[in-house]
């Protein structure tokens, strides 16, 4: 059976032990790891649908994110929604409550809400970490991965003197080979000239695949949005019929808030092999959410 069919089956199926068990053997094998015991099978089965259950790929994926966490302790150590309780509540960040036609979490960061000279970009970068954390849970999420909207209206030389190249370099490993989620799309709107510098700098350190799904739309972006999201997914305020992006940042602040205790024992975990139990986390979907389409 190929990956994709393999990554529609439920998470206990028989047909999946094969691959979670050679994971598993191939990972506590790796010197990197030698003090870890083990690894539930929920974790591993993230990095497992973030490769297709390509278990090499899988294996790579997995030992990425365990260096990278001990690496960037600075961020990795600290994923406390409380840490940036003020940021959160300027309506900077939000996962919309309805997935895209193809099944994609869709994210929102509006980069004229972070005020450069209250928070460094680590702080702002620890957000998005709180949340691919949270999001990377939902096997759904694991199967279609996510598309994220960058507002750059308000962006300014505060915000860019704060990117320096190793913080690209984190970002841009995050974003491509560090992170057991899928990214499916990066849309950046409202995007000023003296941003391309910064873009300038993590480019190169993405891989091609990641290139091709990165699209400007500039000032002009209500039709072009459209062409890759349906009305009803997107707030208003980027040409949709959803609620008010004030709304959705409030509830994901909210959700995220509700996620606290996990979150930092994610942070706290050697490994980050936290197993969520109900009540952990309160991730709600829109119950009218597209379906992916075939």
């Amino acid at each position: 059976m190929s990956g994709p069919l393999l990554n529609e089956l439920p998470d206990g199926s028989e047909e999946l032990e094969p691959f979670v068990g050679s994971l598993r053997r191939r990972a506590l094998q790796s010197s990197e790891l030698s003090a870890v015991r083990t690894f539930s099978d929920g974790f591993l089965l993230k990095f497992l649908r973030a490769r297709d259950f390509d278990v090499d790929l899988s294996l790579k994926l997995l030992l990425n994110y365990q260096r990278w966490r001990r690496e960037s302790p600075e961020i990795s150590s600290c994923l406390s929604p409380t840490s940036v309780q003020d940021l959160l509540q300027t309506s900077y960040h939000a996962v919309l409550p309805q997935r895209d036609h193809t099944g994609s979490r869709v994210l929102v960061y509006r980069i004229g809400q972070w005020n450069p000279k209250e928070w460094t970009a680590l702080q702002v970068f620890r957000v998005s970490l709180m949340t691919s954390e949270i999001i990377s849970m939902e096997t759904e999420t694991q199967r279609r991965g996510l598309k994220a909207i960058f507002d750059l209206q308000g962006w300014s030389l505060g915000h860019a003197w704060q990117i320096n190249p190793s913080l690209a370099r984190k970002i841009s490993s995050v974003l491509s080979e560090s992170f057991p989620l899928k990214v499916r799309g990066i849309h950046l709107v409202n995007e000023p000239m003296f941003f391309r510098p910064i873009f300038a700098m993590i480019s190169p350190l993405l891989p091609e695949k990641i290139k091709r799904r990165i699209h400007m739309h500039g000032s002009d972006y209500h039709d072009s949005l459209g062409d890759f999201f349906s009305p009803h997914v997107l707030p208003p305020e980027y040409g949709g019929e959803g609620l008010g992006i004030e709304e959705v940042c409030q509830d994901w602040t909210n959700q995220l808030f509700q996620s606290e205790t996990l979150l930092e024992q994610i942070a706290a975990h050697p490994t980050g092999d936290i197993s969520m139990t109900p009540g952990d986390s309160l991730i709600l979907e829109d119950v009218d959410a597209e379906q992916p389409s075939e």
